[in-house]
């Protein structure tokens, strides 16, 4: 069951991760464009070799969002998907493209996630008030309007805080080991030219003197907003063999959803993504301990020391010990997040997910230049929608 591993990233495109973006703003088809010609480009193909494409939301439609982008592209093609995943939604691109290419449905998919500022409506438009409350779902009928709303208990910052909390009474919690991994992918990031904080490294101390957001999770352990975006290439293995770089093949992945908020979760410190990730390592193959990297998504601490420990690279409870005995910088036996993570490129919107697989595909190619990994052939990914709700996960390996 599952794939064979002959669809792979042959290309890729990304914007640089800005926190004060000064350029040009664009309509998220505009973004499309350029971002399909660029990872095109990047790969050695013509945009006319695509004839699969895989999108999330766009700001220009709510409905046949597939259609609008190979409309405004000018590209008819066999296959298109929507996927509306929160930031697992790159991974689950991902999978969905090769599942496709390996089907001979397709030969060429582009994966994109927009994430620049796109212009003003010169007709203001009324405010959801569901943004007031950082709620997605304030819609009436909805389970989160009528039993969440209106005690309080909502948006990602207050439901990761939640499960640090509950982590730390069943297992313990060190602020220490989790200002660690800030620093440590922050060293990563500082070598990054496309992060929002590179040549910024950071001390402990700076991550524990941050401000307090919501106990015990401080600013810098927090995602950091940004614009940005990427693209991803795809290509079955005769297309692959004649493109510029070395064919990074998508081995495995797994996907599992149980909740959309905390407050249904029967277990928050054992996550969806020991499920995913069990798949995909069973599909690929491998396992925890044949990772060359892991490229996990990052947009709270608790996110990467419950990825680690449901995952399998240490076991339940062992979390913060791996990340204070662990080096995870470029130079340590498992580095994690050898782009700097989200936590210091930045989080464009809905293409946060983005940089984890974009990261994974340039260290196995060989291109990520000053912080390029001796070793690597083997990436784990992952990716996280909502507050733990839906994870993904992937195995990348070198052709």
């Amino acid at each position: 069951m599952g794939l064979s591993g002959k669809a792979a990233i042959v290309g890729f495109a990304e914007y640089q991760h800005e926190r004060k973006y000064v350029g040009e703003r664009k309509f998220y088809t505009e973004q499309w464009a350029e971002l399909t010609a660029l990872a095109c480009a990047d790969a050695g193909l013509l945009p006319d070799q695509i004839d699969g494409l895989v999108c999330s939301d766009i700001r220009e439609a709510g409905m046949f969002v597939p259609a609008t982008i190979a409309e405004y592209l000018g590209k008819p093609v066999n296959f298109a998907e929507r996927v509306d995943l929160g930031g697992a939604t790159a991974v689950g691109m991902v999978w969905r493209a090769a599942a496709a290419i390996e089907l001979g449905i397709c030969d060429v998919v582009v994966c994109a996630l927009p994430g620049l500022p796109i212009p003003s409506n010169p007709i203001p438009q009324p405010v959801n008030e569901a943004r007031y409350f950082q709620s997605s779902s304030a819609s009436w009928g909805s389970p989160q309007a009528e039993f969440e709303i209106p005690y309080g208990n909502l948006a990602q910052n207050c439901g990761y805080a939640m499960i640090a909390q509950r982590y730390g009474a069943e297992y313990g919690y060190d602020p220490v080991a989790m200002a660690k991994l800030v620093v440590d992918q922050r060293s990563n990031g500082a070598k990054n030219p496309n992060a929002a904080f590179y040549n910024k490294p950071v001390t402990i101390d700076d991550v524990l003197n941050s401000k307090l957001i919501a106990d015990p999770l401080r600013m810098l352990e927090i995602v950091m907003p940004v614009a940005g975006g990427g693209a991803l290439i795809l290509a079955n293995e005769e297309v692959a063999k004649q493109c510029n770089h070395r064919p990074v093949r998508v081995a495995g992945f797994g996907e599992h959803l149980t909740i959309k908020t905390p407050t249904y979760a029967q277990d928050m410190v054992r996550t969806p993504v020991g499920p995913a990730s069990a798949q995909a390592f069973a599909m690929a193959g491998f396992g925890a301990g044949d990772m060359d990297m892991a490229q996990i998504y990052d947009c709270y601490t608790i996110t990467v020391l419950l990825t680690l420990e449901d995952a399998g690279f240490c076991g339940k409870g062992e979390g913060m010990a791996y990340l204070r005995d662990n080096d995870l910088t470029i130079n340590g036996a498992l580095p994690i997040n050898t782009h700097g993570g989200q936590l210091s490129m930045g989080q464009a919107g809905g293409s946060g997910g983005m940089t984890q697989v974009v990261e994974a595909a340039r260290q196995i190619m060989g291109r990520a230049d000053d912080r390029q990994l001796a070793k690597h052939d083997l990436s784990y990914v992952s990716g996280t929608g909502g507050v733990m709700s839906e994870q993904s996960a992937l195995i990348l390996r070198g052709a």
